[in-house]
């Protein structure tokens, strides 16, 4: 019977810690924009080098 009071009083306090963690997830703005997640697969998001442009014109070139 011991056993469920101590189990108890952990689950409070793993409950406890989520609940501070949620807390402090949604004061520090974590939850502000619920819109934009659902949309990012639509932006083109990778990164353009800008010597790749000149790496293809170089290999373009010494082929003639």
């Amino acid at each position: 019977m011991e056993i469920i009071f101590v189990l108890i009083a952990i689950s409070l306090v793993v409950a406890g810690g989520f609940l501070a963690a949620f807390i402090w997830a949604v004061k520090s703005g974590q939850y502000d924009d619920d819109y934009t997640p659902a949309i990012r697969i639509l932006f083109d998001d990778k990164p353009v080098r800008e010597d790749a442009g000149s790496a293809l014109e170089s290999e373009s070139n010494t082929d003639h």
